[in-house]
């Protein structure tokens, strides 16, 4: 069994393709490459932290050589604010991008429209993986599939248990909507002495208000612009009025994200609205009584529901590639993304696999299973080209309605003509 690559014409990508050599239908599968009969130099850029998370990666880079000793795998750790634009320039210019890259999810559907990934459609990666459907979702577009996830994760409901019991709160049962955080913020400042909530004023943050209320962004299937719809509104204007009657604190203008972290950590705040990439950071600092003080919740329900934005990284593959490397990019993708890979990440960094068998290897990680009900309630983002566009003008709004009173609607009608003047000018407006 061999695999060959079909050429497609104009910029277009290269399309991944097995052909099966011999046999009937019923007896021939997808073979991994022999470890023994690989021989290729991979250039990985890994986009993940330089400090705390790199040396769990180059340790499956050991473990991967032990398979692959011919696979030279030339490991670079490139900045995640960087990477985007520095793949897009190597990748338009033929010359300087890496054979496999560490991408967010909402780059994979622009890189994909831009020619610059292999569709990995047919290939063991993806009939030997078992995948979380929510988080490969990102990685397809027009069809075909470019890559597979690394990681996952999502929003959820982050809590200090010891301010809880300070509160007369049960530990074990954090607040479900958001009517039961705002009874559950009386309780902490009343008995507790600390605010109750800390919501950070990014659009990213603001998704689990919108989704709550039945909005969203864009409808890609109908091929209009939704940000402005009364539900959005809605939505926003719940955390706005948190803000307001003061069950949450205001959020600091020039730096919300690392406020809300400085409080929660110290023990000034009960409640955050966080993600699992935070969980070591909060557990490990002296302040706050490591991981046992630290609950965990999907993110409170709004009228319609609970949601929270999928996000996380994939593993894709350039498209401009050497073809003799294919075997060699392909095996390194199918072992970083293995059950056991992924859960040996878990285990390290207490990251979500994106692999689902990974979550019965980890089963005795609390760290892991403790977001399983924020994973019930992941929501995927609208995967389109411009997916990655959307947050620049939301985290305007969130600053203008969280920090300078601004009205909901107004501020997401101005967010709206951004969309529609920058992001997506082909989608109709309501």
């Amino acid at each position: 069994m061999r695999r060959t690559f079909a050429g497609i014409a104009g910029t277009a990508a290269f399309a991944l393709v097995l052909t099966a050599c011999g046999g009937d239908s019923d007896d021939t599968d997808t073979e991994t490459p022999d470890g023994e009969n690989l021989s290729a130099e991979l250039t990985w850029w890994d986009t993940s932290d330089a400090t705390n998370e790199a040396p769990a990666f180059k340790e499956l880079i050991s473990q991967f050589n032990e398979e692959y000793p011919d696979v030279t795998i030339n490991y670079q750790s490139v900045p995640f604010a960087e990477a985007q634009n520095k793949f897009k320039t190597a990748a338009s210019s033929g010359s300087g991008a890496p054979d496999i890259l560490r991408a967010e999810v909402a780059w994979v559907p622009e890189f994909a429209s831009l020619g610059y990934l292999y569709a990995l459609d047919g290939t063991s990666v993806l009939e030997e993986g078992n995948f979380l459907e929510t988080p490969m979702s990102s990685n397809v577009f027009d069809g075909q599939t470019y890559g597979v996830p690394q990681v996952t994760d999502t929003l959820g409901l982050m809590y200090n248990k010891e301010l809880f019991e300070k509160a007369g709160l049960d530990p074990e049962a954090p607040p479900t909507t958001w009517d039961e955080v705002r009874e559950a913020a009386k309780a902490l400042k009343s008995k507790a002495k600390v605010d109750g909530i800390y919501l950070n004023a990014a659009g990213y943050f603001m998704l689990p208000f919108i989704y709550g209320e039945g909005g969203d962004l864009v409808d890609v299937e109908a091929q209009t612009i939704t940000v402005n719809s009364p539900e959005a509104a809605a939505g926003v204007s719940i955390a706005q009025d948190m803000v307001a009657d003061g069950t949450a604190a205001k959020p600091n203008a020039s730096d919300s994200y690392g406020t809300m972290m400085t409080l929660f950590k110290e023990g000034k705040v009960g409640m955050i609205i966080n993600g699992p990439w935070e969980v070591a950071n909060i557990s490990d600092d002296p302040n706050f009584g490591g991981f046992e003080n630290l609950g965990i919740g999907a993110v409170p329900a709004g009228s319609a529901g609970a949601g929270a934005p999928v996000g996380g990284h994939n593993y894709v593959v350039w498209s401009g590639m050497d073809e003799s490397k294919a075997d060699a990019a392909l095996a390194f993708v199918q072992f970083m993304s293995s059950a056991e890979s992924q859960a040996f990440i878990a285990d390290e960094l207490g990251l979500l696999p994106g692999n689902a068998d990974s979550y019965d290897l980890v089963t005795d990680n609390a760290k892991v299973s403790a977001w399983k009900s924020a994973l019930d309630v992941a929501k995927a983002r609208p995967w389109i080209p411009e997916g990655g566009l959307f947050f620049a003008p939301l985290d305007e709004m969130a600053v203008q309605v969280m920090v300078q009173k601004v009205d909901p609607q107004k501020a997401l009608d101005k967010v709206a003509k951004t969309f529609k003047s920058e992001v997506v000018p082909d989608f109709a407006t309501q």
